[in-house]
């Protein structure tokens, strides 16, 4: 599949990749949603651990892509034990980064909530905080694994685990938190649980069914330093990506905070939350794309690398029109979950309101997602990552200090310069993406 018709590798890898980044945000929601039952302040704590947390898993996540990116290659270029030696080598780096960072974060979380400002709701991020930070290893092997499995495009597995940890996490929420009242402690538990369940399927399907493509016994590891470098030159990238659209959340709560105090990040953090569940099905194509141009890339194949980076554009505007159009209509009604006790009540008519102006912002990310992503594929993380810098980092922080400090436009400054930002910096990266691609073809021809 992922060696033949780009366009139908795309919509087969896609699908499944959407529906276990669905079941994950809507873990992350349901999370919100019980947590908020305990208060503003409760729903704040999440708030400021979720950056440092998704920081973190994007090093899964990164390493995960690094070795997508290059046994794909490996795959395009028929060169199967390295394909096997790539996927060993992610796991080992899975476990040196895991062990520093958990170290790592034991010992500066307070330092680091204190500079995020979490004030009084510092107390529950740190019972959330230490408990999810000591289980890194298990979210960041994860990631790593589940890659893996979508590296040969096997998509079926890849989904059921992480449908295992989001049906799990769903059902466990609610008993931990309030059946044996173990309060912001059970949503951490909850999660932590249900992550290693997965892991446990993945490792018995990987290891003891030994039913993959690739074969990952210990005995095909043999260790390549250029290796190690070609997958940490994707995973670097995608984990400072990660880093930066923390970052990003960090600043964007800062000028919250300075414009109308912490409601303000109350209001952001459940209408992100929206917002990034519409931004899932683009999510799902750019990671199908990551594998179709990685695939086609170590084959030398142009016409196949053109076509995935421009058919995954046009079915991630259609998807965004949709996706958006839904936000704005029932803007209300989605208000109406994240105001469902009397402590969060107040919000709901501000979270309606930020969820019509940011239904907008889907609209303008595909563009510039599809072009990172085919970036990442083809083992360019780097400039991959400039792109995520520019658009993200940069133009949105710009548009929306100047939009709300400057011009005076208050939060709806901010929401208006997120969107602008986002628009331009994708346009840029979408114009450097058809620059290589039209270069790559021609080096073939010559």
């Amino acid at each position: 599949m992922i060696t033949g018709d780009p366009k139908k590798a795309i919509i087969k890898l896609s699908i499944p990749m959407m529906l276990s980044m669905l079941l994950i945000m809507l873990y992350n929601i349901a999370d919100s949603i019980w947590v908020a039952g305990l208060g503003a302040e409760a729903l704040a704590a999440l708030g400021f651990i979720t950056p440092l947390f998704m920081v973190l898993v994007g090093l899964g996540g990164g390493i995960g892509a690094g070795a997508n990116s290059l046994i794909a290659r490996n795959i395009g270029a028929k060169n199967f034990d390295q394909a096997n030696n790539a996927g060993l080598h992610a796991i080992v780096l899975c476990i040196i980064i895991s062990a520093v960072f958990t170290v790592l974060m034991i010992l500066f979380l307070p330092t680091l909530l204190e500079m995020m400002g979490a004030g009084d709701s510092i107390g529950y991020a740190l019972e959330y905080g230490y408990i999810v930070f000591a289980a890194l290893f298990i979210f960041v092997y994860s990631g790593v694994a589940s890659a893996i499995f979508r590296s040969e495009g096997d998509m079926r597995r890849a989904t059921i685990a992480i449908a295992v940890t989001a049906v799990m996490n769903i059902v466990l929420d609610p008993i931990f938190i309030y059946v044996l009242n173990m309060g912001i402690v059970g949503a951490a538990w909850a999660t932590v649980f249900s992550a290693t369940l997965s892991c446990l399927v993945m490792s018995y399907w990987i290891w003891g069914k030994k039913d993959l493509f690739l074969d990952l016994s210990p005995k095909n590891f043999s260790y390549q330093s250029k290796m190690m470098i070609d997958e940490l030159q994707v995973a670097v990238p995608s984990t400072l990506e990660n880093i930066i659209f923390s970052a990003l959340a960090i600043i964007i709560n800062g000028m919250l905070v300075a414009a109308s105090g912490t409601t303000a990040v109350a209001v952001y953090t459940a209408s992100m939350r929206i917002v990034q569940m519409a931004t899932i099905p683009l999510i799902g194509i750019g990671t199908a794309v990551l594998t179709v141009a990685g695939v086609a890339y170590g084959a030398r194949n142009y016409e196949n690398l053109k076509t995935s980076h421009s058919y995954s554009i046009k079915i991630g505007f259609a998807l965004s029109i949709a996706l958006g159009a839904i936000m704005y209509i029932f803007s209300s009604q989605i208000a109406g979950v994240f105001s469902y006790t009397s402590a969060s009540a107040s919000l709901a008519p501000e979270i309606a309101t930020a969820v019509s102006i940011l239904s907008l912002f889907v609209l303008a990310i595909p563009h510039g997602i599809m072009s990172a992503m085919v970036f990442q594929g083809v083992g360019k993380g780097v400039y991959s990552l400039i792109i995520t810098l520019l658009r993200s980092l940069i133009l949105e922080c710009v548009f929306s200090y100047i939009l709300c400090f400057v011009f005076g436009w208050g939060v709806i400054g901010i929401y208006a310069g997120l969107l602008l930002g986002c628009f331009v910096g994708g346009t840029v990266g979408y114009i450097w993406a058809k620059i290589f691609i039209k270069r790559f073809g021609e080096n073939l021809h010559h």
